[in-house]
């Protein structure tokens, strides 16, 4: 299986990365994981019930002995793709458990608790440090009912795949006298929202990481309901 992963990667490569998707042996996998038990079992049992949906049904604890296990594959994300346990998936899921409205559980976290769809997670800028988030410039500004986001990521996993339908955004929503950890703020960005160009697929060593991909994005008034933010302005650091 292992080998017919690469295999299957490697035609999907060849068609561009317009065609990114999964291969169809983890599609495969994917259902017979289903069938034993091994699905979302990244999904803390407290999570799971905070969200009111269904997990593994296990503890933190329990889930890093499955994530020693599912790490032995090669590739490295393989065994985690086929249980619906891969990144960036997981910590986007589990801000939705937590924090997510109710309303954007059902239009987010459901389908990608069923892998219906994928998701990324933009929060690193090409112009700062920003694995330091306090330095993040990408702003978040209020316009009625709508939130406009303007800036710059790279290095966005998983954004590159056609099946990723939606990222949560970290930006910048207070102004230059807001305190240090009340300034950032995560909002939920649907990928076909008009103003945003996926600029290029990044490479480490030559390595694309397809059919996930690395993107570099441009957010040029982006414009979002104001319902889209998670939990609250000024709230960033304590989802994260």
């Amino acid at each position: 299986n292992e080998l017919l992963f690469f295999e299957q990667v490697k035609k999907i490569r060849e068609l561009g990365p317009s065609h990114w998707k999964q291969p169809p042996i983890i599609f495969e996998l994917r259902e017979k994981a289903k069938a034993r038990g091994l699905w979302n079992l990244f999904l803390p049992v407290d999570s799971a019930k905070l969200a009111g949906r269904t997990g593994g049904g296990l503890t933190n604890l329990q889930y890093a002995d499955c994530c020693e296990i599912m790490g032995t594959s090669n590739h490295a994300e393989f065994a985690a793709e086929a249980c619906n346990c891969s990144s960036p998936d997981t910590g986007n899921m589990e801000v939705l458990a937590r924090f997510g409205t109710e309303e954007q559980k059902k239009q987010w976290l459901e389908p990608l608790l069923d892998a219906k769809i994928r998701s990324a997670y933009a929060m690193t800028e090409p112009a700062v440090a920003s694995s330091d988030a306090t330095n993040i410039r990408t702003s978040i500004t209020r316009d009625g009912d709508h939130w406009v986001i303007n800036g710059r990521k790279h290095w966005i996993t998983g954004a590159g795949n056609v099946d990723c339908k939606i990222m949560i955004l970290m930006g910048r929503t207070g102004g230059p006298d807001a305190s240090t950890y009340r300034a950032q703020s995560q909002i939920l960005v649907p990928m076909e929202t008009p103003g945003i160009t996926l600029v290029r697929p990044m490479e480490t060593f030559g390595d694309d990481d397809c059919p996930k991909g690395h993107m570099e994005i441009l957010f040029e008034d982006v414009r979002v309901p104001a319902t889209n933010m998670i939990w609250g302005e000024g709230r960033g650091f304590e989802i994260a």
